[in-house]
């Protein structure tokens, strides 16, 4: 996000009634879950409010789109729903949205980047999970070591009532065949019942309506019908060549940035080091970068070489499982 464009707070909103939960803490016998004592203690301890962010101005989003080039439809629909609440009382709205795409072509890292452009909090719920049935909306208190879903936690622990929430790999996700993992979104991707989420462990309704949504997935055809008529579907291509150098290099800068080390080296990759990266999927380059710095370092060198460039990717991934 350029540093010009200011995120102000816009607002506060109560996502759960304190007072509701100290009845219920008051109301819990000797013998309950002492976790779920703990948690009603804290929920009262941190209070229900949490802040409420939009744009003050339309965000300069040109440098996303050069970042992303592959993401294009999406941030232009972004853009138009952005600029209905400009100037406005109104809280940012954004449909829920499925991105549709290879693995590793960037479609989790683009969802972190729309947090950063919102300005608002960020939860990750990994659906190809082993426990991915509880991992939305929790698991009954009743069950040994059961805990909250990722969604009430996203709520309780962060500082935003409008986070952008990533459900990721939704096609992935697996349950036993008395509960359904995806359930819980059918409630929480309509407004009108997301206002009043109740998380099977917590068993108190929070208001989860300011949540923005992205889903990810590799194919549509293992996602229920009813399911996919709530989000918006966006297929994500695999970047072109210029494409691909572009966002590689801007993987370098975030990987220099982040880091003191980084310091030591340039502010940009030599162009051969970019044509070696523009071959590998957005998700390996990272991770090809990553080594790659530790692989100059070593060699007494502050500029990378191709040849510090390994495949980022598995071995079983190199020969095509």
């Amino acid at each position: 996000m350029p540093a010009n464009v200011a995120i102000p707070i816009a607002g506060f909103k109560d996502v759960y009634e304190v007072s509701t939960v100290e009845k219920a803490l008051q109301e819990l016998s000797p013998t309950a879950n002492e976790a779920l004592r703990a948690l009603y203690e804290k929920m009262v301890r941190l209070g229900g409010q949490r802040f409420t962010v939009k744009p003050s101005a339309l965000p300069e989003m040109e440098r996303l789109f050069a970042e992303l080039p592959n993401f294009t439809d999406v941030l232009a629909d972004i853009r138009k729903h952005l600029a209905l609440c400009i100037d406005s009382n109104d809280s940012i709205e954004l449909p829920p949205m499925l991105l549709l795409g290879e693995p590793g072509i960037g479609k989790t890292h683009f969802a972190r980047k729309v947090a950063g452009l919102l300005g608002t909090g960020f939860g990750f719920v990994p659906m190809s999970s082993l426990t991915a049935g509880w991992v939305l909306s929790g698991a009954s208190s009743q069950w040994k070591n059961a805990k909250p879903g990722k969604v009430f936690d996203t709520f309780l622990n962060g500082d935003y009532a409008n986070p952008v929430i990533v459900v990721d790999e939704l096609d992935k996700a697996s349950g036993d065949s008395q509960y359904d993992p995806l359930g819980a979104l059918y409630e929480l991707l309509e407004a009108q019942t997301a206002t009043r989420f109740v998380d099977e462990f917590v068993e108190l309704p929070i208001d989860a309506s300011g949540a923005v949504w992205l889903a990810t997935a590799n194919d549509p055809a293992r996602i229920p019908e009813p399911l996919l008529d709530r989000l918006t579907v966006y297929e994500i291509e695999a970047p072109d060549a210029e494409g691909s150098a572009r966002i590689a290099a801007t993987i370098y800068q975030e990987i220099r940035n982040s880091h003191d080390w980084g310091r030591q080296f340039p502010e940009a990759p030599a162009a051969s080091v970019l044509d070696k990266l523009a071959s590998l999927p957005p998700r390996d380059m990272r991770r090809a970068l990553h080594a790659a710095f530790g692989a100059a370092k070593l060699a007494g060198r502050t500029e990378l070489g191709p040849d510090d460039l390994q495949d980022g990717r598995s071995k079983k991934q190199r020969m095509g499982f």
